[in-house]
């Protein structure tokens, strides 16, 4: 079993950071949905600001608000405005890693979904292994957008 990508939210922003709350992040479940990210799941979150990276679990917070709050120690970590990405992950057999399919979102400014990716992972006629990211996006056909070779 490998410890494997599972979702991400990459480059959200900051919307609060609240020291005196019990801890976690609060996000909106619009976009934790969108990229498999449960309430209450373990989570990494890696401040593209400072380099910072800490482990903390998620709420949910209101729907359509686009927020991303860093409560209690995490909010130590991160200033409002600051880009992070927010990463959950699963185990997952060797024998199974072509059938993941990661959903990452990007953002702009506002934390509006600025695009919708998919990592896929597939086997070549070497067995080695093709990774690819996605763009959901281009009118409902998958266009790589970086693909490597061999691992």
């Amino acid at each position: 079993m490998r410890k494997l990508v599972a979702g991400k939210l990459h480059g959200i922003r900051v919307t609060e950071a609240n020291l005196n709350y019990h801890g976690s992040i609060t996000l909106d479940p619009d976009h934790c949905e969108q990229a498999g990210i449960l309430p209450m799941e373990f989570v990494e979150i890696w401040n593209k600001n400072s380099g910072e990276r800490i482990s903390t679990y998620v709420i949910w917070g209101e729907r359509g608000s686009r927020c991303c709050v860093l409560n209690g120690a995490a909010a130590r970590t991160c200033q409002p405005g600051d880009q992070v990405i927010v990463c959950n992950s699963i185990y997952l057999d060797d024998s199974k890693l072509t059938e993941l399919k990661p959903k990452v979102l990007t953002f702009d400014t506002d934390n509006n979904v600025a695009e919708r990716l998919t990592y896929s992972v597939t086997k070549d006629v070497h067995d080695g292994y093709r990774f690819e990211i996605l763009d959901d996006s281009a009118q409902s056909l998958s266009v790589p957008l970086l693909v490597s070779g061999k691992t």
